[in-house]
């Protein structure tokens, strides 16, 4: 009735539009090895990076990159922008929400320069990697589909 005593949504969605794909298939032995934790990635077609959970933004690097979260039931995930874009020094990134604000799943996080990189020869894979708290298997029926970006693609 007035949201308070409304339970935390646990459905995970696209952090961008377009192909979605296995982590395994990450071109990056960190992210396919799932050393940094399990999760899935997303070839994208378009520019802005939104939140894949309602939670708390409680970490954006200077690099512009990524942006770590945290949901109030415990997960903790991280959203990495593209292979070795750390390198860029924030240079093409674009941040939309602040460090410390809660968000929505589907909420503008970061928007990236899609011309640039890939001028630069950059792989732009975009990954949803859940770094804690999480506990279902990853297995999602959109692999090898397009998503659009705050689509939901691992259900509550």
């Amino acid at each position: 009735m007035f949201g308070f005593l409304k339970k935390e949504s646990g459905e995970v969605v696209a952090p961008v539009k377009g192909k979605c794909i296995r982590i395994e298939e990450v071109p990056d032995q960190v992210f396919s090895s799932k050393m940094m934790g399990d999760g899935f990635a997303v070839v994208p077609d378009s520019d802005t990076v939104v939140s894949p959970m309602n939670g708390e933004i409680v970490m954006i690097p200077e690099s512009k990159h990524a942006f770590g979260m945290k949901t109030k039931s415990g997960v903790e995930l991280l959203v990495h922008i593209g292979l070795d874009t750390v390198e860029l020094n924030g240079k093409g990134f674009t941040v939309l929400a602040k460090q410390g604000s809660r968000v929505k799943a589907g909420d503008p996080v970061i928007r990236f320069d899609k011309a640039f990189m890939e001028e630069k020869g950059i792989n732009l894979t975009t990954m949803v990697i859940f770094t804690g708290g999480f506990d279902k298997e990853i297995k999602l029926s959109v692999y090898d589909q397009n998503v659009n970006a705050g689509d939901v693609v691992i259900p509550e």
